[in-house]
């Protein structure tokens, strides 16, 4: 790998566009190749590698302190991992990791041979399909029903264009039929005969519904389902008593549904409620009826009836709550599941369909992460459950529904070993500006003394409505053991406390997102926690977009800054309607092409139109070259900028992954090299540590 300690500077070339009587300057435009998806223009590859050897110049004096922490993370994961067996039918079906591997493979065996290890069949094995490639990623995988095949998705670019093949698992052979561009579920029809799926056009839009019949052309599968709105995305699922396929499609704020009988996926789609702007709604089955999960009357939602054969005349049957956020619906066949949360926590509710008051499961911490897990049965007496926190490490439970029992399956082993008595864990409530309060997660050493002397590390996301959970990393203990706190700020955007919390975070309120997560910093210093300039920050994509408007409002409070494949760009890309994701996102940023106040307010947060001349912090940003989510020039115009206006000699560095994509390198091992990287970066930053 060529190496430089020079910091490369990208060439400013004229380039302006006007837009609601806006003129804007635009000189590294030209970073965004013609030709994308494809990038081959010679000047835009040399940069990005200038970049790279850049970066690993930078970075080859921490190369002992990364493998040092390359070797602590790894070595609290368990390398022969697997998970817990469970029950689908005939099956017993689990994963498991070999020692070494960076890929893990799928197993079952027959349900009647439990303690037979002779019976264990192997059913997908990703190190072989993954041998050779710089990327692998597993998408979608779907077991026929009579338990004969197996179809499933891979992408060996990172393009997220994921390819479909089919197996015969006994034999191991595969079917002459590969379909590419897939970008959906897999669903199969109650025969077996063939299988739903979706294509990704042109633009990487699923607008469509398919359905393939095993040993015929793939040209001459039937479209079940077109799609004429860009904005909205097409997907395709199962309820679950397996007796009807779901075609679901929608944007951010509106959503519709149709279904088909699994007996008969090529009849004529039903309609459940025709699309209603801003109204979101997904549905389950028990029996002759739909249970309809919906923000019709409340963005808490509430949840309806009705019977399919009149699936539009729904009838209340949970109303919505002002303290409950009702975030799913499940039915199985002896009861269904109301899962939510309830200041900020996960709650899972059991429900009765003959009435009466439901059972809640209790949870032991005050602050964790909880949801049902696998439950593949729709007859189950016995759910499968997870639960883990700041301080608790993975944990799998069996929950018997009748007595209330919980039994204690498997907790994540951390080989190294790890002790929860040395780390304490709050959940804290830090006031906005605007009067708003804010819950922050943290975890810290047990001797750690609020005197403003020890770093922090911050995370935050904050859009689409996604809470970040308070988690267990094993990762995040080689910060917490080097003195750190590491707190998790629950910010507007997210719908951590429901689904208001996201809406007063989106469109003309984003500028809370951004407020709270500046305010929550502010009030740890307050209380002690850290200090003015011993803040790591971190985020990804959406969050990476709240590390650029931070380090732009509020440069002197952070001190070493992570953004990992961070959507900056925004008005340039709200404003390309040819891009992949733009028309389906207008409803969460605004839609600058045709909404003059729109455009302004973009521009007036957007990280890369407002960077400035000032110190600002040291950084480490990356891309990914075939990212679709957030494409490569983001990072790269941001980097090229930062360079040329910033007024501080702090080191900026930006990693383009030239063979990956949103999700960085693929392989367990590889993308914990890429966090030991990031770590030591921020030790070094923050004077913890160098070699």
């Amino acid at each position: 790998m060529k190496t430089s300690t020079t910091p490369p500077r990208a060439d400013r070339r004229q380039y302006s566009f006007t837009a609601h009587g806006q003129t804007i300057d635009d000189p590294y435009a030209w970073l965004k190749d013609p030709g994308y998806p494809a990038v081959a223009d010679k000047d835009i590859l040399g940069y990005l590698e200038a970049e790279n050897a850049y970066f690993e110049g930078v970075m080859a004096p921490l190369k002992p302190l990364t493998d040092r922490l390359y070797e602590e993370m790894k070595g609290r994961i368990k390398e022969d991992e697997s998970s817990v067996p469970q029950k689908d039918g005939d099956w017993l079906y689990w994963t498991a990791f070999e020692t070494g591997g960076q890929y893990r493979k799928w197993w079952r065996k027959p349900v009647a041979a439990k303690d037979d290890e002779t019976a264990d069949e192997l059913l997908l094995d990703e190190p072989a399909l993954a041998e050779g490639k710089e990327y692998f990623r597993l998408g979608a995988l779907s077991v026929s029903n009579d338990g004969r095949l197996l179809a499933y998705a891979i992408d060996d670019n990172g393009s997220e264009r994921f390819e479909v093949r089919v197996k015969v698992i006994a034999t191991g052979e595969h079917l002459p039929e590969i379909i590419p561009g897939m970008l959906s579920e897999i669903v199969w029809a109650a025969d077996d005969s063939g299988f739903l799926y979706g294509l990704a056009n042109d633009q990487w839009r699923t607008d469509n519904a398919r359905f393939h019949r095993l040993g015929t052309p793939v040209s001459d599968d039937i479209e079940l389902f077109k799609e004429a709105d860009e904005g909205f995305r097409v997907g395709v699922s199962e309820t679950s008593d397996r007796q009807w396929i779901v075609i679901a499609t929608g944007d951010h704020v509106t959503s519709e549904v149709w279904l088909l009988p699994a007996t008969d996926p090529l009849a004529k789609p039903v309609c459940v409620s025709p699309r209603k702007v801003e109204r979101e709604y997904d549905v389950d089955a028990h029996g002759d009826t739909l249970f309809i999960h919906t923000n019709d009357t409340d963005p808490n939602f509430r949840l309806c009836t009705a019977p399919i054969s009149d699936p539009g005349s729904w009838t209340e049957l949970i109303g919505a709550s002002p303290d409950f956020y009702m975030t799913g619906v499940s039915c199985f066949a002896r009861f269904f599941i109301v899962d939510g949360r309830e200041e900020g926590l996960d709650q899972i509710e059991i429900h009765s369909y003959d009435g009466g008051a439901p059972k809640r499961i209790a949870f032991p911490e005050a602050s964790y992460d909880a949801g049902l897990g696998d439950n593949p049965e729709y007859d189950m007496s016995v759910l499968r459950l997870g639960y883990e926190s700041m301080v608790t490490p993975g944990t799998v439970y069996d929950y018997d529904v009748a007595s209330g029992d919980m039994t204690v399956l498997k907790v994540q082993e951390i080989p190294s070993g790890y002790d929860a008595s040395q780390y304490g864990t709050d959940r804290l409530k830090i006031t906005a500006r605007d009067g708003t309060e804010v819950p922050v997660s943290i975890v810290y050493p047990k001797d750690f003394p609020k005197d403003g002397s020890r770093p922090l590390f911050l995370y935050a996301y904050g859009a689409y409505g996604y809470a970040i959970p308070p988690g267990f990393s094993t990762g995040r203990l080689s910060l917490l053991d080097r003195g750190f706190a590491y707190a998790i700020a629950h910010i507007r955007g997210g719908d951590d406390l429901g689904q208001q919390w996201y809406l007063d975070g989106k469109l003309e309120k984003r500028i809370n997102t951004f407020n709270d997560f500046v305010d929550v910093a502010k009030g740890l210093i307050a209380q002690g926690w850290t200090s003015a300039g011993k803040i790591a920050i971190a985020g990804r994509s959406a969050g990476g977009e709240l590390m650029g408007a931070v380090v732009n409002s509020d440069p002197a409070l952070w001190g070493a800054v992570i953004a990992d494949v961070p959507f900056v760009d925004v008005l340039n890309t709200m404003l390309d309607a040819e891009l992949p994701l733009t028309p389906g996102e207008w409803p969460e940023w605004g839609n600058p092409i045709e909404d003059k106040a729109a455009f302004e307010l973009i521009r007036g947060y957007s990280p890369y139109d407002n960077v400035k001349p000032q110190a600002y912090p040291p950084m480490f940003i990356s891309g990914g070259l075939n990212d679709p989510r957030v494409t490569y020039w983001e990072p790269a115009k941001w980097a090229a900028k930062l360079r040329h206006v910033k007024t501080d000699d702090n080191v900026l560095l930006l990693k383009t992954n030239m063979g990956a994509g949103h999700g960085g390198k693929s392989g367990r091992f590889e993308s914990l090299r890429e966090s030991a990287e990031e770590h030591a970066f921020v030790l070094w930053q923050l004077g913890v540590e160098r070699d």
